[in-house]
């Protein structure tokens, strides 16, 4: 199983939308600072979380919600 998942810094008003397949360690390394693209923006809040069956899939997904925009 694979998760796509998005993030939320409240006191930036920032989202980050990713993909893993272990959704608590991946959450865990996001508010410890140990991604280099979230570390700035701490602490973040999982708003959202959808399982896939592949990672191919869940890349899909990610790539869709990326392309959206904030605002959408």
């Amino acid at each position: 199983m694979y998760f796509v998942y998005i993030l939320y810094s409240s006191k930036f008003d920032k989202y980050y939308i990713g993909q893993t397949n272990n959704l608590s360690d991946r959450l865990t390394r996001h508010n410890a600072g140990s991604v280099k693209s979230t570390k700035p923006y701490l602490p973040w809040i999982l708003e959202l979380s959808i399982e896939k069956d592949s990672r191919r899939e869940s890349m899909e997904l990610e790539r869709k919600l990326n392309n959206l925009g904030k605002e959408k």
